[in-house]
């Protein structure tokens, strides 16, 4: 969340960045809220203050034996207008949060100004497009062929858009699970934590998945608990309302977590295989840092994402996104994007982000510094590292042979009990 003080002192900062973002805002709402908010706040600053210096004078006189009933009656009427205040205070403090929660992260200065998607520029490409003396098959027909993935069955236990794994399927998922962990944790310094699944509303809006985003989650029936799209959630929530040590930043962590995203407003999109599904696996990182060291943090959190494709010698391409792709919460993103042959693309796997001081403000995650004696907001980023749902599909059809095998990379072998190739 935007701190009120800046918007309020940088209105055409902040319109000048929602435009740059695609976006709109009713800002001068805001600004016309904001100034009746610190006009009833004056007033009632200033009758707060005559009420406490004439209930004093009251006490004074009675104790004195002199009538105060004049006074007393006049302050009755003060307290009324109080309360009057008070409650119209509330409701401009509730208006202004609601306008304050609907505004985007601000981009950072680097950020290329762009409309959407096809205007992210790509900083790099890595690895060498395979080469097939046949036509290579998607994913889906491989996994089907295999015997190792069936959409139709998971459609009948749940509905479109859910996988379901058998035999070196699901190891595989699996053995990408621990192979990602092991990875993170023994090599890049995250410590491993596995958060629930399952969130409150309070957390939801720390991140920034609400208010804005409800349509995309899924709430329990009954209870204000949602499933979490991603382990950002949780694991940002570590820390809410916590004032840490500055010696104790930055701090990593890395979870295995299932997903779980509604899609609303992709129908259509993807609807074949693992790319968008309403259930997925991934494994996350999560950095809390001072302010100063959070961007060489964000180099080192796409260098910690890449090593998993560069250990599974997949090709793929970095892209940075641009203003009018980025996410709401984000100041600056790197995408990940892994070649899919069949298809003919580049597809996200990972989006590794930092959001300075935004999720912070919300959640109120703070930090002193050693002999200081205030308290700053930490910055949080996170990415992904990777979706291990796509990278099955990555695999599948970068690694398939004309007789409709598919070998398993090197590095996961021994995650897989040996095994070097999935046979028909």
């Amino acid at each position: 969340m935007l701190e009120i003080k800046f918007v309020r002192q940088n209105l055409e900062i902040v319109q000048n960045a929602l435009r740059a973002r695609g976006q709109a805002a009713d800002l001068d709402t805001f600004q016309t809220g904001d100034d009746e908010r610190r006009t009833i706040l004056q007033e009632l600053e200033a009758l707060r203050h005559q009420r406490n210096m004439v209930s004093d004078r009251i006490a004074e006189m009675k104790k004195s034996g002199e009538d105060a009933e004049t006074i007393v009656i006049q302050m009755r009427e003060v307290s009324s207008r109080i309360k009057e205040l008070e409650k119209a205070f509330g409701q401009s403090e509730e208006m202004l949060e609601k306008i304050l929660l609907g505004l985007p992260n601000i981009p950072h200065s680097s950020v290329p100004v762009g409309k959407d998607e096809s205007e992210n520029p790509v900083i790099k490409t890595v690895g060498e497009l395979p080469e097939y003396a046949f036509d290579p098959k998607p994913h889906w027909d491989l996994g089907a062929d295999l015997g190792i993935l069936d959409f139709e069955r998971a459609a009948k236990i749940t509905g479109a858009r859910f996988p379901l794994y058998f035999g070196a399927g699901a190891r595989l998922e699996r053995a990408l699970i621990n192979f990602m962990l092991d990875k993170h944790t023994q090599f890049h310094g995250y410590m491993e934590t596995l958060p629930p699944f399952i969130v409150n509303r309070q957390s939801m809006m720390h991140t920034g998945q609400l208010p804005k985003f409800e349509a995309d989650l899924f709430k329990l029936t009954g209870l204000d608990y949602y499933l979490i799209p991603t382990a950002e959630v949780p694991v940002t929530n570590i820390h809410q309302d916590e004032i840490l040590k500055e010696e104790q930043l930055p701090i990593y962590y890395a979870a295995y977590t299932p997903c779980f995203r509604s899609e609303a407003g992709s129908y259509g999109k993807d609807t074949r295989g693992l790319i968008r599904q309403h259930q997925f696996n991934k494994v996350e990182l999560v950095k809390f840092t001072t302010p100063e060291t959070s961007y060489q943090e964000l180099e080192m959190l796409l260098r910690d994402a890449e090593s998993i494709l560069d250990a599974l010698k997949l090709p793929y391409q970095v892209v940075e996104l641009c203003t009018g792709d980025l996410g709401f919460a984000a100041a600056k993103t790197f995408d990940l994007e892994v070649w899919m042959p069949a298809q003919g693309l580049y597809r996200e796997i990972s989006s590794c982000s930092n959001f300075e001081n935004f999720q912070a403000r919300r959640g109120n995650i703070r930090f002193r510094r050693k002999g200081k004696k205030g308290t700053e907001l930490v910055h949080t980023l996170n990415g992904s590292g990777l979706a291990v749902g796509r990278c099955v599909a990555a695999i599948l059809e970068n690694f398939q042979q004309a007789d409709g095998s598919v070998l398993i990379p090197d590095a996961l072998q021994i995650y897989m009990g040996g095994l070097e190739k999935i046979k028909p």
